[in-house]
């Protein structure tokens, strides 16, 4: 190839590449291996575990962890009565629910988890909530359904769920640290949980705003196509 093709030809990789859209780059650089609803073969085993880390209650939002031979655990949000603050749940199954015994795979719900609950600010949560569905929303296509893996987490807000590996980067790396935080608030005292929550609006912010600058450049993008 001469010199000239060459600066054609690289001059018409960056335009390519310029227009691709924000979302898109994202996806290109940060690959998030989450699915729409359970992966194959475990919702049998998820739906054990939920019912007993749940204790009864129903959440609005919660992450389950089915790790490969550790014991299952989850965080959980439930709602509160009216304007009251919601409640934050984080379990762990005492042995491990799912086990194989004589060939035959048992499913150990006659147990009592170990939990911590703590009351968490209902806007807070309603915020969290949010912005947990936005995120999932937008980052697992409808039509992409959860793939097997090993050891895979769910994430559940209201009627959306997505399975597979916590995601560590972009958009999801966020909502990841925003786990840490909830189970370091089921661990404090009052005061230093009153920190925690200051800690989580403000991860939150972050996510909005990140959320916000992928939809605004896909709009923008959309808008200069018109």
């Amino acid at each position: 190839m001469t010199a000239p093709l060459r600066t054609v030809a690289a001059t018409l990789c960056v335009a390519l590449a310029a227009l691709a859209s924000p979302a898109a780059r994202a996806a290109d650089d940060c690959a998030i291996a989450l699915g729409r609803g359970w992966p194959p073969a475990t919702e049998n085993h998820g739906a054990a575990v939920e019912r007993l880390l749940d204790g009864g209650l129903t959440p609005a939002l919660r992450l389950t962890r089915l790790p490969a031979f550790a014991t299952e655990s989850g965080v959980l949000l439930i709602p509160g009565e009216g304007e009251g603050d919601w409640t934050l749940r984080v379990a762990e199954a005492d042995d491990r629910v799912s086990r194989w015994s004589g060939g035959r795979l048992e499913l150990r719900v006659d147990q009592t988890p170990d939990a911590e609950e703590v009351p968490m600010p209902a806007p807070l949560a309603r915020r969290l909530v949010d912005a947990w569905q936005r995120t999932f929303t937008a980052l697992v296509p409808a039509d992409r359904p959860a793939a097997f893996h090993e050891g895979p987490s769910s994430f559940a807000v209201g009627d959306l769920r997505v399975s597979g590996l916590e995601p560590e980067c972009g958009p999801g790396q966020l909502v990841m640290a925003q786990v840490e935080l909830l189970v370091e608030a089921s661990e404090d005292g009052d005061e230093r949980r009153a920190r925690r929550w200051a800690e989580l609006a403000a991860s939150i912010d972050e996510l909005e705003q990140t959320l916000a600058g992928l939809a605004g450049g896909d709009a923008g993008e959309a808008n200069g196509n018109d």
